[in-house]
């Protein structure tokens, strides 16, 4: 998985949301909102290839989180990305 060009993260008003630049995003009509964490790893991945497993690989290098957890919050927050369609 990679990012999708033309889609950067931007914090407004203390709130991290991810927003289309250009163009040729002009019909992405969801705003997606993200948490400290998840900002954190779009941070951390935006511009390299990554998957669950990776994401889960930064949760635990990052916070106290239990293996299982990171694992399953990396695999919840991937599918909403795809879900958004900001990731290929």
């Amino acid at each position: 998985m990679r990012i999708k060009n033309g889609f950067r993260l931007r914090e407004i008003c203390g709130t991290y949301v991810v927003v289309p630049e250009g163009l040729e995003l002009v019909n992405f009509n969801k705003m997606l909102s993200l948490n400290e964490t998840a900002a954190y790893l779009w941070k951390e991945v935006e511009g390299k290839d990554f998957d669950a497993e990776s994401l889960s690989k930064l949760l635990l290098e990052h916070y106290d989180v239990e293996e299982e957890v990171a694992r399953r919050d990396a695999e919840a927050l991937l599918a909403k990305w795809i879900e958004s369609g900001v990731v290929s």
